[in-house]
């Protein structure tokens, strides 16, 4: 077995998937301090992870009842966002190896802006950084960019497959070796290694080059989180690595199968694209312990909180529903993948609405590690082995608790089985992965 691959993935916020873990009372409430990144990313560079992941939401959630009274009032997930690209630029700033992918979104920004963006985060972290790229999901997001609505679904997924092809040709538009900086002939760059790039598009129309020169990974490593079949096609078009949400054992390795088989439709290495599942670990000395630390983070969790964040995920106002009665059949524009989970979880366990609300505020269906050191490793190994996942994306029941904990605990156990690193052997985000050098020709669609 290769090594695992170990991820951690926070928001610029208060609370990430758990809505239960700002109330716990070891979780560190001083989020818009820059100690408190710089504290989780040093936990994470001492245990030798790939990457620190940050999240990102564009508005204050209004989806559930048209207002934002109850999700500033309880602190429900995006109640307040700090953007992530400038706090990996600070995290950089601490941390020597531990990879950095910040969010940011495709549908309202422009291609030449994020493609900049991304190159000096590169050069600053020097070769550590990589793009989570998202469409935005909520009408709110919209409304805060000047527009009425935001566009369809699967229009979102047509105008982000042209602005990766820009970013694309905007970071190939300078050349490796452009760069003389011979201060005493006065040669400052090679004008024949640096070109327009004259792109005229559907969506878009830009001249180029790029004032960001060429960057220590040429670009960020690109990350992707798609569920519906419209997002794991365009992750398979451009993903190098794949965050994904599945409870179930089966659910993670039909997923895992079907990107990876995607991936060859567009002629890339299947192993070129690492498919990371998310969890919440509750680590303890023994399983008892670990159960009671469950149960314990679980009081904190209030099924509005959860029905708040699911309105806006899914873009459903779920507040004109019985709470007790189970999902209705709906159309959604939102998250598409998350609402078939979510809709299948509620037949198959006959769930009412409350019940999702509870569960989607403990871990938003983020499945759990709850055991000893030794069990969780087993788990671990056991998911790998059986090709649910290149590795795992560890998301917080308390921060930074349940990183230190699982640092300090699970860590030693999955080296001292040889299946994870005990030191760095990279110093870009790209060779902790595994991943060849970077093209930088856009994906080409596969032939019909």
């Amino acid at each position: 077995m290769n090594d695992i691959h170990l991820a951690a993935f926070i928001n610029p916020s208060h609370l990430s998937h758990s809505h239960a873990s700002w109330r716990h009372p070891r979780t560190a409430t001083d989020f818009t301090d820059p100690a408190f990144y710089e504290r989780i990313a040093q936990v994470l560079e001492r245990g030798k992870f790939d990457l620190l992941f940050l999240g990102d939401c564009l508005s204050v959630p209004t989806r559930f009842g048209g207002s934002i009274a109850e999700t500033v009032g309880h602190g429900t997930q995006a109640a307040a966002m700090l953007d992530p690209t400038i706090v990996a630029s600070n995290v950089a700033a601490v941390t020597k190896n531990l990879g950095l992918a910040a969010t940011a979104s495709t549908s309202y920004f422009s291609p030449y802006d994020l493609a900049r963006r991304f190159s000096t985060l590169d050069h600053m972290s020097q070769g550590r950084i990589g793009w989570n790229v998202v469409t935005s999901v909520s009408q709110s997001d919209a409304r805060n960019f000047g527009l009425d609505a935001q566009l369809a679904h699967d229009t979102r997924y047509d105008r982000a497959d042209e602005f990766l092809e820009v970013a694309y040709k905007l970071w190939g538009s300078w050349g490796e070796d452009a760069l003389i900086l011979d201060q005493a002939a006065g040669k400052f760059a090679n004008a024949d290694l640096v070109h327009p790039i004259d792109h005229e598009g559907e969506w878009f129309k830009v001249k180029g080059p790029l004032s960001s020169p060429h960057s220590p990974q040429s670009r960020p490593v690109i990350l992707q989180a798609g569920s519906s079949g419209r997002g794991r096609e365009y992750a398979a078009r451009w993903a190098e690595v794949v965050f994904a949400v599945n409870p179930s054992a089966a659910g993670r390795k039909s997923f895992y199968d079907d990107i990876k088989t995607r991936v060859s439709n567009y002629d890339r290495n299947p192993d070129g694209t690492k498919i990371l599942m998310a969890f919440i670990p509750f680590v303890g000395e023994t399983e008892e312990q670990a159960r009671e630390s469950y149960e314990f983070h679980n009081q904190f969790a209030d099924p509005i909180d959860g029905l708040i964040t699911l309105s806006n995920q899914l873009d459903h106002d779920f507040s004109a529903y019985s709470f007790d009665e189970p999902i209705a059949d709906i159309k959604v524009e939102g998250v598409q993948g998350m609402f078939n989970l979510v809709q299948s979880l509620s037949k198959e366990q006959n769930l009412t609405l409350r019940d999702v609300g509870r569960l989607y505020a403990e871990t938003q269906l983020i499945p759990t590690l709850i055991g000893t050191p030794t069990q969780i490793a087993d788990q671990i190994e056991d998911l790998v082995r059986a090709g649910e996942a290149d590795g795992i994306m560890l998301s917080a029941g308390t921060t930074p608790g349940t990183f230190e904990d699982f640092v300090d605990l699970v860590v030693p156990e999955l080296q001292r089985r040889g299946v994870f690193r005990k030191e760095y052997k990279s110093s870009t985000l790209r060779g902790h992965l595994g991943l060849g050098p970077a093209s930088l020709d856009p994906v080409a669609k596969p032939q019909a």
